[in-house]
């Protein structure tokens, strides 16, 4: 089956969602098929130009009926925030969608949005299944593939480290609260607080796949970094004496202790700008797991000759899902989780 293509629809063209293009457009497993957009300014553009490469013959459209009576496989469908009506419409039409905006394992969190995609996917022959980097890949199918080579496990930490400036768009600096006054900052709700949900889904992964279960997920108080003087961006700055980093984590117990610890550490700077000093290094992924034998895992951008190194993480946030289609599409109809999957068979990356 390595030679069978996908008809796929890109559910939206935001950062992610330029990733599935391109890759669309170069692997021989899909054929792109339809775009949807949300900006009016990208209706009536070529795909590719909207993706910054070359013109691939697929006009984007915001015709959301036109693009559900497309013939496809799948929709790749990467909104920021899932709207379960629009999943569901497209799973009865009989498309399988893949997506990286929520949903990644059964919580009670999601049973109600879940009981409907299910029965969407019942009524429409169609699959879903949710994918991405982190929840998705880092914080639960990583931990467990390095787990299945140890003796015994204590404590599982995940460190996501995120340099904002050098890693994220600009529009997480006021997303997140960067350049807010502190006491403000920690009186308000957090984004990242509020996707205590989404990453919960990922502790419960790795609790169902070492056979054991959550007692409760507690969320430790939201440490920030202050700027010592401006830090410049290329929008403004972030004032001095306001918030340019902050640190949070949530715990999972079992049996009366921590065994699934998660850090999210979102900085504007170095140790040199901040106040506490924080120096929590390049944006990266780092597994560390206490027990026999004590294991460490980093993931991040490789270095180039030149020296220099990006973050990947809007390309893998996209592969983490989009390697997963053909065995979604070739799967019976049903919410797919990654242990339904198995160990994914990416096709069409090595390529002649």
């Amino acid at each position: 089956m390595s030679d069978k293509t996908y008809r796929v629809i890109q559910w939206m063209t935001g950062d992610v969602g330029q990733a599935g293009i391109r890759h669309f457009a170069a692997c021989p497993t899909f054929d792109l098929v339809g775009v949807l957009v949300h900006s009016k300014d990208k209706v009536g553009k070529d795909a590719g130009e909207i993706a910054g490469i070359e013109p691939i013959g697929v006009i984007a459209t915001d015709d959301v009926g036109a693009v559900v009576a497309t013939d496809a496989d799948c929709v790749f469908y990467t909104p920021i925030i899932m709207d379960v009506a629009t999943v569901c419409r497209l799973l009865r039409s009989g498309k399988n969608v893949v997506t990286t905006a929520g949903f990644f394992h059964p919580t009670e969190d999601f049973r109600a949005a879940g009981d409907q995609i299910r029965a969407a996917c019942t009524e429409g022959g169609a699959s879903f299944h949710g994918g991405g980097i982190h929840p998705g890949y880092a914080g639960d199918v990583l931990p467990l593939t390095l787990a299945r080579v140890m003796s015994r496990i204590d404590t599982i930490h995940l460190y996501e480290v995120v340099e904002v400036l050098k890693d994220a768009p600009l529009d997480h600096i006021d997303w997140m609260g960067f350049g807010k006054d502190k006491d403000a900052f920690l009186s308000e709700p957090t984004i990242l607080g509020l996707g205590l949900p989404y990453f919960a889904q990922s502790m419960h992964m790795l609790a169902d796949g070492l056979g054991v279960a959550i007692d409760e997920i507690t969320a430790a108080e939201v440490d920030v970094a202050v700027a010592v003087e401006d830090i410049a961006h290329d929008e403004g700055a972030i004032a001095r004496g306001t918030v340019a980093a902050q640190r949070h984590q949530w715990t999972a117990w079992v049996d009366g202790r921590p065994l699934i610890v998660f850090h999210a550490i979102y900085v504007t700077g170095g140790p040199d700008v901040l106040e506490p000093a924080w120096d929590w290094g390049a944006t990266r992924y780092r597994i560390v797991i206490d027990g026999d034998p004590p294991t460490e895992l980093t993931m991040q951008g490789l270095r180039q000759p030149d020296g220099t190194m990006s973050h990947p993480g809007y390309p893998w946030t996209a592969m983490g899902a989009i390697n997963a289609i053909p065995e979604v599409c070739d799967a019976p109809a049903g919410w797919l989780t990654h242990f339904d999957l198995g160990l994914v068979k990416p096709r069409g990356l090595v390529r002649k």
